[in-house]
This record gives C-alpha cells, sequence and structure tokens, in this order.
C-alpha cells in the first residue's frame, strides 16, 4: 500500500491523500472506483480506479466465464491505452479526464485520473433535458469526427461492450430466432461498412457528466473501431422513452449529422454527404444488432420495445 500511495502523490503532485471515498464497485467485482482527497496541490480531487479481479467474478445476470473474464481484464487495458495514447490527439473542446498515471503490478491496476467534478462537471441520474441529449449527440458527432479514419490501435477492434464476436455465450443463450440467425449479417453490415471511425462503444447517460451548456465523457473501456451510429443508438437508449425516440428521431439524427459534418477535417471534409448517407442506412441494422444482444443477454429486457422491433423489421423484411 506504501508503494501505491507514493506512485499517487507521484502522479498528482499532492502532499497527502487525506481521505478515499468509494464511489462504487466496479463490474462483477473487479474493483473499486475511489475519488481520492488531495492537499497541496492545484486541484482537490482525483479518482482512483483500482483495479483488482476477483478469484471467482460475480455476475448479475449469472454470466460467469472465464471469456468473460478475459473480455473485462482487456477491458481496462483498453482504457489504459486510450488515456496514455489518444486523449493527447483530441480537439480542446472535446472534454474528458485527464489520465494522471498508470500502474500494474501482477493482478492489480490502478489509474488514477482527473475528477470532472473539480471543474462542475455532474452526472445526472434523473431524466436528461432535451437540450442535455442534444449537447450529448453534438459532443459524439465531434468525437466521430476527430477519429474518422483513424485505426484503433492498442483498442477494441470493434467497439462497444455487445459486439458478437465478443459474446459467444450470449448469441447461444438467444430465444429469438430470427435475430440469431440474422447476427452474422447485422455484424458484418456495420464492421464492412466504408466510413469507419473510432467509437466510445459504452456510451450510456450515465458515462456522461454535464455542466451547463458542456458535455464531458469518460470511461473508456469498450472504445474502439466502428460505425458511429453505435454509439448514437446506445445513448438513446440510454436516456429516452420510446415515445421520445420515436418523436424525436428525425430532429436528433439531423443534429448529429449536422455537427458531424461541422468537425470533419482532411479528406472526410469533402465527403460528408457519403458518410452520412451510409450511416443513416445503417442506423436501424446498429438497433438490430444491439436487439440480438439483449436478447441473448437478457431476453425481455425492457429496452426490447416496439420502437426497437421496427427497426429490427426494417432490416430483415
Amino acid at each position: 500500500m506504501e508503494e501505491f500511495l507514493r506512485y499517487i502523490l507521484q502522479v498528482t503532485g499532492a502532499i497527502d491523500v487525506t481521505q478515499e471515498e468509494e464511489i462504487q464497485q466496479l463490474w462483477s467485482g473487479y474493483g473499486t472506483l475511489y475519488r481520492l482527497h488531495l492537499s497541496g496541490t492545484d486541484f482537490p480531487f482525483a479518482i482512483l480506479k483500482w483495479i483488482e479481479p476477483p478469484m471467482v467474478s460475480s455476475h448479475p445476470r449469472g454470466w460467469n466465464t472465464s471469456f468473460g473474464n478475459q473480455r473485462k481484464l482487456k477491458s481496462y487495458q483498453v482504457e489504459a491505452n486510450w488515456y496514455k495514447n489518444y486523449n493527447k490527439f483530441c480537439s480542446h473542446d472535446l472534454k474528458y479526464p485527464k489520465l494522471y498515471g498508470f500502474l500494474e503490478k501482477k493482478q492489480l491496476t490502478l489509474l488514477i485520473m482527473e475528477d470532472l467534478t473539480c471543474e462542475g462537471y455532474q452526472t445526472k441520474s434523473e431524466e436528461l433535458s432535451e437540450v442535455e441529449v442534444k449537447n450529448t449527440l453534438r459532443w459524439l458527432a465531434k468525437f466521430h469526427a476527430q477519429f474518422m479514419g483513424v485505426q484503433p490501435d492498442g483498442l477494441w477492434e470493434v467497439g462497444t461492450y455487445w459486439h458478437l464476436d465478443t459474446r459467444p455465450e450470449e448469441l447461444e443463450k438467444m430465444e429469438n430466432e430470427i435475430l440469431k440467425e440474422n447476427a452474422s449479417f447485422f455484424d458484418r453490415k456495420l464492421n464492412e461498412c466504408t466510413y469507419q471511425t473510432i467509437i466510445h462503444g459504452d456510451a450510456k447517460q450515465a458515462n456522461f457528466a454535464y455542466k451547463d451548456d458542456q458535455v464531458a465523457a469518460f470511461d473508456f473501456q469498450y472504445v474502439g473501431g466502428g460505425c458511429g451510429m453505435k454509439d448514437v443508438i446506445y445513448f438513446l437508449s440510454s436516456c429516452l422513452s420510446e415515445d421520445q425516440i420515436k418523436s424525436l428521431e428525425g430532429e436528433l439524427l439531423g443534429i448529429y449529422f449536422s455537427e458531424l459534418k461541422k468537425h470533419l477535417e482532411g479528406k472526410y471534409e469533402k465527403k460528408h454527404t457519403e458518410i452520412e448517407q451510409e450511416w443513416r442506412s445503417l442506423y436501424a441494422i446498429a438497433w438490430a444488432d444491439f436487439a440480438r444482444f439483449l436478447n441473448g443477454w437478457s431476453p425481455g429486457h425492457w429496452k426490447m420495445n416496439d420502437y426497437v422491433g421496427r427497426q429490427v423489421q426494417k432490416v430483415i423484411g
């Protein structure tokens, strides 16, 4: 413990850690997220992600396998790679935590990061306002534009935590035979699209923080290559009701693509029309791919609603 404390003080420039405040346990008992109270430095807090895989993992839905364990372990390495190697390439108006330090010791991994609350950002458990939803889509569009065509070296080759190749057990358990039969088709259409970017991969409401009209993102465990629609549909599924998505779909997609066009650079600047046409054609497929995962992971999940069913029907007829 003394070694870890010395490292934390070194990378934060603090004199002491006066308190370790537990924020939450990591998924399936893989460690703990702490807020460190610091003294003697310019910022009062830092976030410590203490990753220590259990001898026997526990999963709320019973997915306790060696395959799942390796996926989770890789996700933390991917997150560290993201902060170390990609963070620095982002434009100043894309806000997410700075990485102060990364330490690996046998089965233990430490990520020490900026605490966004120091700049006034707060997560929201209550319903987002329409303005906040739109601003989050603008953040995603800027993010996708920034990394258009970039190879995800050191990240997931295919981003998102529900990617088909990482979910063979859930595929086997699927009850919906039509979704199961078309799983590879959905996956192939998304993975073979011409215009690929780097996607967040877990872009739910809980992984964004808000300050006035500004948005910040965190939790980059499943960042990797892919079509931006995967982030868009997952975010919408996390913060809007079925009726809201249905009524706002056109407006929200318009805002997203308008922002994407505004921030595309280099050779992609003149290809915004082709990118939009291709990605709009993949919107329903992204929903169908997510429905495939849900059906195997948690049949009857509340997100498997009529709107999602209609998107699936658009794809498979």
